[in-house]
């Protein structure tokens, strides 16, 4: 992986088709973007991806689609009415605002997530930490509620109030019961989800990092409430090692340390393990994808840091140019949300112990929720490779996210009819180029830059042998192959089986 900025990342995306920034001619709006040709072939693929490895894949979890605007009490009910908010700066002269937690790391270079109003006032008086815009001094911190607002119906009232959904599990836990009996769900269970969601973020920033309008990808995992120690896929992902940075290391300054989930649970790190292998589970997920597992940790929320009815917190880190942030929240939520709802509904959202001839009501044992965009970005920062000997980049993306999987050059354009036909043997089982401008080195140049795994050539010799040459993006190395198997063989080689497997490497 070659280091670049966020800025520079923000640049390569809107060149290569990724992504652009919203409004981008009527000068922009700070939070939301745009997926351009590239990025919204790459979103769907890791959308659809994360749900065959989630849902389709596994017999314990069912999908769900909500809507985005649903009943505003559904919001009363799960806390964000009357507490989802983040703590605000403003300065007294210029009226900047500004978040305070993220201001005041980036000032002084310290862990503010989690603090207080009257923490954060305090820290921002002893460093006299001042308006960045005119250096005038802020007012107290304030609440901020991130909940977008709207109206439903013609009346511009009180009444018909509501609100574009702040995340998308809270209608997993609505739909709870509808789904269990739907799909005849026994537990241990999960419920997925993917969908839009919005926040009002008081100051967005870091490109696709932190933004109004994103994408998020979210299980709810039920158990019963007298099994949360009896996990029956722990094995799976028992020598499963990780690099983990726990409370204890946080407190005492130590080191994250690499380590295997068994260790992590012996040591009673890792509370449950159904968080342990749901933690491992999503870890996984990136590192299929190609992440590079050095550039993943999973980090546990300090006792003040995590939420009141979390049992214990994890988030899966990646190492961004701007340091170690959060990628994916999972939280231990036990029954929070399920009474909740009963509270605020006076429904029964329960399951019948035929055992203990009663109702109860599951924990939710992890949660876990990623958000789409943010892992476009990683999966771009991961692949992102200067190559100094081709003098250009090379976006070595896995090829299941890949947006294009081949282009298809003639190497002349005295043999673009031939080529052409060739693409239009593959176009309809892989999403393809053709490339017909410049010579093959610049073609190749291009190529590298979109991610595409494979590049097939069709020269002079292919009208006498019926053969073309396949080139592999990340090594450069080249086979000629037969025009009748190279559909056969381009399926291989996207599910990962080597070049060499189907010919002689040539120069």
């Amino acid at each position: 992986m070659t280091k670049i900025s966020i800025d520079e990342m923000a640049s390569f995306c809107k060149k290569k088709g990724f992504i652009f920034q919203n409004s981008e001619i009527y000068g922009g709006m700070a939070g939301f973007f745009d997926y351009g040709p590239a990025g919204s072939e790459m979103k769907k693929n890791i959308k659809d991806y994360w749900w065959k490895y989630h849902v389709q894949d596994r017999e314990d979890v069912v999908g769900i689609d909500g809507a985005i605007i649903t009943h505003p009490k559904v919001w009363v009910a799960s806390g964000h009415v009357s507490s989802f908010q983040d703590i605000m700066l403003e300065c007294r002269k210029c009226k900047f605002q500004e978040r305070a937690d993220t201001f005041i790391e980036d000032k002084l270079d310290i862990a503010a997530d989690g603090l207080k109003a009257k923490d954060l006032n305090k820290l921002v008086s002893e460093n006299e930490l001042v308006c960045p815009k005119c250096k005038s001094e802020f007012k107290e911190a304030q609440d901020f509620n991130l909940m977008f607002e709207t109206q439903v119906g013609p009346k511009q009232d009180s009444e018909s109030k509501a609100y574009l959904r702040p995340e998308t599990a809270q209608l997993m836990f609505t739909n709870f019961k509808l789904a269990q009996e739907a799909a005849r769900m026994k537990l241990p269970f999960g419920i997925a989800q993917m969908g839009r969601a919005f926040r009002n973020e008081i100051s967005p920033r870091n490109f696709l990092f932190r933004c109004r309008e994103f994408e998020q990808m979210e299980i709810e995992y039920f158990i019963h409430p007298d099994k949360v120690k009896e996990c029956p896929y722990i094995k799976e992902v028992a020598d499963y090692e990780i690099i983990v940075y726990s409370e204890d290391m946080q407190k005492n300054k130590k080191e994250a340390a690499k380590m295997k989930i068994k260790q992590a649970l012996d040591k009673d790190i890792i509370k449950t393990g159904w968080h342990a292998y749901w933690l491992a589970v999503e870890h996984k997920w990136f590192v299929d994808l190609g992440v590079n597992p050095d550039n993943l940790r999973i980090r546990q929320h300090l006792s003040d840091e995590k939420s009141h009815y979390a049992l214990d917190t994890w988030d899966l880190e990646y190492n961004f140019p701007f340091g170690w942030k959060e990628l994916q929240g999972m939280a231990n939520r036990t029954d929070f949300d399920l009474n909740q709802h009963i509270k605020h509904s006076d429904q029964k959202l329960t399951m019948y112990d035929q055992k203990q001839k009663k109702h109860i009501i599951p924990y939710v044992v992890a949660e876990p929720s990623l958000g789409v965009d943010r892992s476009f970005l990683v999966f771009m920062f991961d692949a992102y490779e200067h190559d100094k000997e081709r003098g250009n980049i090379v976006l070595k993306l896995d090829s299941k996210i890949a947006p294009i999987k081949a282009a298809v050059f003639p190497l002349a354009t005295k043999l673009e009819d031939e080529a052409r036909e060739v693409f239009d043997l593959i176009k309809k089982e892989f999403p393809c180029k053709f490339d017909r401008s410049g010579s093959v080195g610049r073609r190749y140049a291009r190529a590298d830059e979109k991610g595409i795994p494979f590049c097939i050539t069709y020269d002079f010799d292919s009208r006498e042998d019926k053969k073309v040459t396949i080139r592999n993006r990340d090594t450069t190395k080249q086979i000629r192959v037969a025009i009748r198997d190279l559909k056969d063989i381009l399926e291989k080689l996207l599910k990962g089986e080597k070049l060499e497997k189907f010919g002689k490497i040539i120069q």
